[in-house]
């Protein structure tokens, strides 16, 4: 009678995929001979340039190879959709001198110019 023994298994450590975009971090994972998914957008997965912004096992993770890492992306809103998606434009919350530009310039020098300093002309 033969005992049944495991097959080794082969462990690969998660690359850090966070701030890549989609393309990007698919290829990184299967240079490591992992598989991705995404919950939210399985199709950004398909060539996708939205950016990674979660993942999960973390980065540095021990996985056994062919292991799944999840990603979370930073996706943008189709045309026609209200509202979310995408860190936008963030309006300042001071806009700044009012002053036109004229009013903001820098004086004229005197004619003698800075002390010790001889203009020619």
């Amino acid at each position: 009678m033969s005992a049944l023994v495991p097959e080794p298994t082969e462990f690969v450590l998660v690359p850090r995929l966070l701030g890549l975009m989609a393309m990007d971090a698919v290829t990184a994972a299967q240079e490591k001979g992992l598989a991705t998914e995404s919950p939210d957008d399985p199709e950004v997965l398909e060539g996708g340039l939205d950016y990674v912004v979660r993942q999960y096992p973390e980065p540095g993770a021990r996985v056994p190879h062919g292991a799944v890492v999840t990603l979370w992306f930073d996706t943008w809103p189709d045309e026609g959709d209200e509202g979310g998606g995408g860190t936008g434009v963030r309006e300042p919350l001071d806009p700044g001198p009012g002053a036109s530009g004229l009013e903001r310039e820098k004086p004229e020098p005197d004619a003698d110019g800075p002390e010790g300093v001889a203009v020619s002309g």
